[in-house]
């Protein structure tokens, strides 16, 4: 399916004006993505927090090399655990904690390439902007939790509490924005966080989705769109462009097109919902005009879930 609904420039439809010469200006506006960041950053985070506000953590006691917590000596314990120097400054005895560590390792990817830009007067932010939102939040979710986060082909996964700081860095120095991030990286248990359109023509995408699925890591797929996109309010002569291809179609009668347009789409998303069905991968729909906080619970949630069945432990 050509990224045309994504991109689309209708003239006198309501809101900015656009036609072609506006897209070199966009593709543009793409490369100062170090400008918006700082701003994303600090949404992201407040996003973050009000995810985080209802959860815990994966935080507890068990086997790893960092402190943890001093608590109380239990009777019958082995005396070889009391930390002797915390003990020594009151009555009481103590046993020092290691932090339980089991980190695990999640793959995030946006779809930074032009046609995520697109923002119709139905929403308050460009695909890419809410793209990122999510993926930030939960690299700062992730890394409060101590999993290692990283970006495909871009940066390794390690485990940080400023890994949302450390990833936006990294995005800056990115070569060419890519929509599907390269799987040579991903390895048997780790988790894909994909956030994107995905709207680009379907044998790409599935076989993206075939090559990661062979690996044994699962996926969690966002498709993000504009309300526009999903109920194609164009009417009249209305002019298309792919700004990836710069392929122009021009539509005398728009709202001619909205059936065929309608049908197309949900065929493309259907193939990718059934593929990440058979795979046993999370795919969620969310649309700009929505809160970014909907699909950031889900996402962690699924997360957590899946960490904890592997590793035997409760979110607490």
């Amino acid at each position: 399916m050509a990224k045309l609904a994504g991109t689309g420039a209708k003239r006198g439809w309501t809101g900015t004006e656009e036609t072609a010469t506006d897209w070199p200006r966009a593709i543009a506006s793409a490369r100062t993505l170090a400008d918006a960041l700082p701003d994303l950053l600090v949404e992201a985070n407040q996003v973050a927090n009000t995810i985080n506000a209802g959860w815990h953590g994966r935080r507890r006691a068990g086997s790893g090399e960092n402190f943890w917590q001093f608590r109380p000596f239990l009777a019958g314990e082995p005396i070889k655990r009391i930390d002797w120097r915390r003990s020594a400054r009151d009555d009481h005895l103590y046993v020092r904690e290691r932090e339980w560590e089991a980190a695990h390792t999640v793959w995030l990817w946006a779809d930074l390439s032009p046609s995520m830009l697109y923002r119709s007067p139905l929403a308050p932010v460009p695909k890419r902007d809410r793209a990122l939102v999510l993926l930030l939040a939960l690299a700062d979710l992730l890394g409060e939790t101590g999993e290692r986060v990283g970006l495909p082909g871009v940066r390794k996964p390690v485990a940080d509490r400023h890994a949302a700081e450390k990833i936006a860095a990294s995005l800056t120095h990115a070569n060419v924005p890519l929509a599907l991030p390269d799987s040579h990286d991903i390895r048997r248990f780790c988790d894909v966080v994909l956030i994107g359109d995905l709207l680009d023509p379907i044998e790409d995408t599935l076989a993206w989705m075939r090559s990661v699925a062979a690996t044994g890591a699962r996926a969690h797929l966002v498709m993000v769109l504009d309300p526009a996109e999903e109920t194609f309010p164009f009417t009249g002569r209305t002019e298309f462009l792919d700004p990836e291809s710069g392929f122009r179609l021009t539509s005398g009668k728009a709202e001619e097109w909205k059936r065929a347009y309608t049908l197309r789409l949900d065929a493309h998303r259907e193939a990718i919902r059934d593929q990440a069905r058979k795979a046993g991968w999370t795919f969620i729909l969310h649309h700009t005009d929505r809160p970014a906080s909907e699909p950031l619970l889900v996402l962690h949630s699924r997360l957590s879930g899946r960490m904890e069945r592997e590793t035997g432990g409760a979110v607490r």
